[in-house]
């Protein structure tokens, strides 16, 4: 069983000290989270293991070291491929998504193509030589067969399933893709590569529910190493086996989930911090032995009494000191204000239908959200959620219908992708920008979101994507406000940040509408799911928890007619019906295959799960098409 080490790592970024003592363990098998605050490190340490970033050691480590200098040891498995998850990945001009995904057997097709050409060879060769090009061959077949060659089409198919790739998406050019299908697809040629260690930051912010749930069963099932630095609570309760937390530049190792951490954690503080206040009780009493004993060595003009003076001193200055555990570190303090209540009816759409070309995304769909309710739109990727919000609030106009907000609404709207009017100015520049407010006010005011002292004169351009959403945030919630508008509102931000905000609207008692993959945070937030089914809203009370556990009790109506009106032959007759009953056996075995998928956590029974729900789809087809012959 191989191992990935990392000890006593010391990493410096130019003269900043960006990590100062990360050590862990990871074996064969494991799934291992990366926690911690934004900009602790996480991303580093798995460029570190990756090798993009390299270690530079002064001149004789590790016996001498130097300021400015790194330190510590990673120690990778000999042989053992890695692949990371690029973020911003960059390619020749040209390429369709099947060649990116291709890009994966590379090696494999450099050998395909030996044996190819030996083959040709081979046809001209004389016995003399003949004995040893096929040895060469068999070589080349088991180096291929070793490789996987011969089950590259499965391993596409499972992928391309999974992360629903369809025919006319892998035949798109790559260069044309927006981001977030970029980053899904450079996820996709990782699983296809199927390494020994398969890094992953951030592989959940671009994927809708079904894919999640398809990623989540393939890493549970996945044989090598898994590091992911994420801020999916939900993802990391159902994949990792361990948690790495890094803060303050250094490294602590849970066993577990994250959920399991978290537990921990709060039993290590509360542990640490009885152990503060008996030593802090300790000191004190040593402390006043001192000055007790100093005090009558002069009035006795006594040097024993100076000397036992000393003596505890030294074991005093020797003493390895217990930090104070940090219970609450620094974080945004967000504070809603809260308008006068809207009416009732705070968001209605009646009759709403939008297509684009060939593609609709809503027909006839009706939807009400009533004051006070707090709604997550869920849906798959493209199935229309943005739209539908763009809808809303003016900014795309429906085919039929109409969709509006209530009497007395007052909204905040936080979008997917944040943008200033002016990406020149500074964080205090912006958030005056419409606004009447003294400049001590308006950084006394940004430091609730983290926008601490020179901070403020940051240029937006150079702002990160949490810092954007949490200046956005500062902007919208300056406002009196009784509605929420929130587009996947938790990405970007650190598990922190998101408790925070969760921590705010869970106070608000206004309306929160919003869109999110975040299940952890649509279980905490929300008490109705809207579900865009059949180009059409569809609500199920309560959280995602709920909603997945009605989905999965769901047994639809017979959607055929029970009989069919006798006309013909005595035989035609029978045969109809024997279609009728085979169509409706099948419909069941669909419905039942679907129950079983939602709960199915093992990738490969999955896999064999999709494949025979796959046959029973193609067999219905093929009866609903004899049935409608007859």
């Amino acid at each position: 069983m191989f191992e990935l080490t990392l000890q006593g790592v010391k990493k410096y970024m130019e003269a900043t000290l960006v990590l100062r003592n990360i050590s862990f363990e990871v074996y064969a098998g494991d799934k291992v989270g990366i926690v911690g605050a934004n900009g602790s490190g996480k991303s580093t340490v798995l460029k570190l293991i990756a090798g993009i970033l390299k270690m530079h050691y002064y001149p004789g480590y590790p016996q001498t070291s130097s300021p400015g200098y790194d330190e510590g040891l990673i120690h990778r498995p000999s042989g053992a491929t890695i692949a990371y998850l690029e973020q911003m990945p960059s390619f020749p001009e040209g390429l369709k998504v099947i060649d990116v995904l291709n890009m994966a057997f590379e090696d494999v097709h450099k050998i395909e193509k030996q044996m190819r050409d030996l083959e040709e060879q081979m046809q001209t060769l004389t016995d003399a030589v003949l004995e040893k090009a096929l040895m060469k061959y068999s070589e080349l077949v088991q180096l291929y067969e070793g490789k996987g060659g011969y089950e590259i089409q499965e391993k596409l198919g499972k992928v391309c399933t999974g992360l629903k790739f369809s025919d006319a998406f892998l035949n798109q050019d790559f260069d044309l893709l927006s981001g977030g299908e970029k980053t899904t697809v450079m996820l996709g040629k990782l699983l296809v590569h199927d390494p020994d260690i398969l890094l992953l930051d951030e592989p959940t912010n671009h994927l809708d529910m079904d894919a999640l749930e398809w990623l989540e069963g393939y890493l549970k099932s996945y044989k090598g190493i898994v590091l992911i630095v994420s801020h999916d609570r939900y993802f990391l309760d159902q994949v990792v086996t361990k948690i790495v937390e890094i803060e303050d530049m250094e490294s602590i190792t849970y066993k577990g989930n994250y959920s399991s951490f978290v537990s921990q954690k709060e039993e290590n503080m509360r542990i640490q911090f009885e152990h503060f206040r008996e030593q802090q009780k300790k000191i004190t009493s040593m402390e006043t032995t001192v000055k007790d004993l100093r005090d009558w060595a002069m009035r006795a003009d006594n040097t024993k009494f100076f000397k036992r003076a000393a003596s505890i001193q030294k074991k005093l200055a020797k003493m390895e000191r217990i930090d104070k555990p940090v219970f609450e570190r620094r974080n945004m303090r967000l504070n809603v204000k809260q308008a006068e209540r809207s009416g009732n009816e705070t968001i209605k759409a009646a009759g709403l239908s939008k297509s684009y070309g060939d593609k609709v995304l809503l027909k006839n769909a009706d939807l009400m959200i009533r004051y006070g309710e707090r709604v997550g739109l869920i849906g798959g990727n493209g199935s229309g959620k943005t739209t539908f919000l763009n809808m809303l609030l003016g900014e795309v106009k429906p085919d039929e219908g109409v969709v509006e907000a209530g009497a007395n609404v007052i909204a905040a709207y936080l979008p997917q992708i944040i943008t200033f009017n002016n990406e020149q100015h500074t964080v205090l520049e912006c958030f005056r920008e419409n606004i009447s407010i003294p400049e001590g006010k308006a950084r006394e005011y940004l430091a609730k979101f983290m926008f601490y002292k020179n901070t403020v004169f940051k240029k937006v351009n150079q702002l990160s994507g949490g810092e954007r959403i949490r200046l956005k945030l500062g902007m919208l919630l300056f406002q009196d406000v009784n509605l929420l508008i929130l587009d996947e509102p938790t990405n970007h931000l650190d598990i922190d940040s998101i408790e925070t905000l969760e921590e705010a609207l869970e106070e608000f008692t206004g309306t929160i509408f919003f869109i999110s993959h975040d299940r952890y945070f649509i279980n905490k937030i929300s008490h109705r799911i809207v579900a865009l089914e059949d180009f059409a809203f569809r609500s199920y009370l309560g959280n995602y928890d709920e909603y997945k556990r009605e989905k999965a009790k769901q047994i639809p109506a017979p959607s055929i007619v029970k009989e069919k009106k006798r006309a013909g032959t005595v035989k035609q007759a029978e045969t109809a019906e024997n279609i009728l009953t085979r169509v409706e056996r099948l419909e069941k075995e669909l419905v039942h295959f679907e129950s079983l998928m939602g709960y199915e956590q093992d990738y490969e029974k999955l896999c064999g799960l999709h494949e025979r729900k796959m046959k029973i789809t193609a067999e219905l087809d093929e009866a609903m098409e004899e049935w409608l012959k007859e």
